[in-house]
């Protein structure tokens, strides 16, 4: 069979579709479990960063390890197929799990949050080493594989969307609580709302259905008659207990738009929902995809062989350190969101049409990728990307809380550039594996897949930390209003220029990698040869 062949676009579409499920799971955790463990399960920031980063570095063993188990795995589905069709059923409930909150005592809590973070984290890999591997097989063709990953990003930024623009509505559905609600005119656009609820619940969100109207606490208008409130306000609610708002700038409001979300009920339910779109997607990639380029089969198995040619392998150390890089960048971007929008802009809502809107562009900038490539060469528009989506990025440490507008456009387009970050990488981890055949006439493509995929994962685990720490050094706590607003300094630092920083980092690194078009068209010519002659002398022995 020619390895260079052309796919289908059902087939692409199908593979497509594993990386949207792959990212409902991602996106879903990098974007929300941060504001989750800390104002809704009660989690200190620091003790959940220091929980990501100490669950994402076990991933380089595991990552590892799935990728040797893929290399070796022999099935009539092929080496990597198999275990998606395995994993999606139990990434989908892990997942569930993860975002459900258990009534437990503080040392519960940990223990919870530590377990099925790292059994979220062994089955992510499970499932996701032998995803990306599975484009490295699927053709020989680099040019091909350029336009796989294309489809592949879409995919991903599609299911991003589908949890990012999806999951905070769905939190105010499944989270909407029977409250009693009183509500008094004051004067033209301006009321007195006193809320209780005949149970405690450990932290809600209030704001008006349109979500125009302002609330301040009414004791804190008595010390500062000037201050005009938030567009909704966070806090717990104890049984039985009133609490009193001062609510303005929206006429003719009733009791009916004042709404009370659960936010821990809002979020398991919600989550519950996507786990099931999750695992139905993954059952359509194993479905719609095959697996065509295979070792030569002259190669012996080694384990020590293969991490032999990995640790000389120049290339891949250097996508190794850029995929850490690119993917701090970007979970830093993606786990402040909420909280962004949540205490700087005091609108929650908005903060998923913000991402609906950066998905939108990264599906833009992962469509044109292939196009870019092509006229650019993969590391120079890899550099650009870089420098541009950074710099654009760190233009909102001037935005203030009144400059929505201004921070959507800032946000559209570094994130046009940032989502050729991982179009790119993944592409290029199989242009790594090209060489390592090139140079070493042996093929390891789940070892070069699992450990990029590694870096990129504990990248996670590092903005995870990151954000811990800056916030605990601003003294953040989600569930104490004064406290978080002692914390905006540091929610704008993470938002805007320390991302920046480590973007441009990325640039120098990315400089030095050696593999350019004119070397990877030569690369892909010589492996289709020993291919074809290879299959000639197979054929000719049988």
């Amino acid at each position: 069979m020619n390895t260079a062949q052309k796919l289908s676009i059902k087939e692409k579409i199908g593979f497509a579709l594993g990386d949207g499920a792959a990212n409902i799971a991602w996106r879903g955790v990098s974007t929300f479990l941060f504001i989750f463990y800390t104002d809704v399960f009660g989690l200190q920031p620091a003790a959940v960063g220091l929980l990501m980063l100490i669950a994402r570095s076990s991933d380089g063993v595991s990552d590892l390890l799935m990728g040797v188990v893929g290399d070796r795995t022999r099935s009539r589905y092929g080496k990597f197929r198999p275990w998606i069709l395995w994993t999606a059923l139990p990434l989908g409930a892990i997942l569930s799990l993860l975002f459900t909150a258990p009534d437990l005592s503080p040392t519960g809590k940990i223990v919870y949050a530590y377990t099925t973070y790292i059994i979220f984290t062994l089955v992510y890999t499970a499932n996701n080493i032998p995803y990306g591997a599975l484009m490295a097989v699927m053709t020989g063709d680099d040019k091909e594989r350029t336009s796989l990953g294309s489809y592949r990003m879409v995919g991903a930024f599609g299911g991003g969307m589908l949890v990012q623009g999806a999951l905070l509505f769905l939190v105010a559905h499944y989270g909407n609580i029977s409250s009693d609600i009183q509500l008094r005119e004051l004067d033209r656009a301006r009321y007195e709302v006193v809320v209780s609820s005949p149970e405690e619940v450990p932290n809600v969100n209030i704001k008006t259905s349109d979500g125009i109207a302002l609330f301040a606490w009414a004791d804190s208008l008595a010390l500062d008659p000037e201050h005009l409130g938030t567009k909704g306000k966070s806090f717990s609610m104890e049984a039985g207990i009133s609490y009193t708002f001062v609510v303005s700038g929206e006429e003719g409001l009733q009791v009916g738009d004042i709404e009370i979300i659960d936010q821990k009920r809002g979020y398991s339910s919600a989550i519950y929902v996507l786990s099931v779109v999750l695992a139905l997607s993954l059952l359509v990639t194993f479905f719609t995809t095959r697996e065509r380029v295979q070792p030569l089969p002259t190669q012996k198995s080694s384990l020590l062989a293969d991490l032999a040619d990995l640790i000389k392998n120049r290339p891949w150390w250097i996508l190794l350190l850029t995929g850490l890089i690119f993917q701090v960048y970007n979970s830093i971007k993606q786990g402040i969101v909420v909280i962004y929008f949540t205490h700087y802009l005091h609108n929650q809502l908005l903060a998923a049409s913000y991402m609906v809107a950066l998905m939108v562009a990264s599906i833009a900038g992962a469509m044109a990728t292939a196009w870019l490539a092509k006229r650019l060469g993969k590391k120079r528009l890899f550099v650009y990307a870089f420098v541009f989506s950074g710099l654009v990025n760190a233009l909102l440490v001037f935005c203030g809380p009144g400059d929505a507008l201004s921070i959507f456009v800032i946000g559209i387009v570094s994130e046009f550039g940032a989502a050729i970050f991982p179009t790119l990488f993944f592409a290029m981890l199989g242009d790594a594996a090209d060489y390592s055949e090139y140079i070493n006439g042996r093929r390891a493509t789940g070892l070069v897949y699992s450990a990029g995929s590694f870096s990129t994962k504990f990248g996670g685990g590092v903005a995870g930390a990151i954000i811990g720490l800056v916030l605990a050094a601003f003294h953040y706590n989600g569930q104490d209003s004064s406290a978080i607003e002692g914390a905006v300094p540091g929610i704008i630092m993470l938002m805007s220029w320390i991302p920046a920083l480590i973007a441009l980092l990325g640039a120098v690194l990315m400089g030095i990698y050696p593999l350019n078009q004119d070397k990877m068209d030569a690369i892909t010519l010589e492996l289709n040869r020993r291919r074809q002659e290879a299959g000639t002398l197979s054929t000719a022995i049988k």
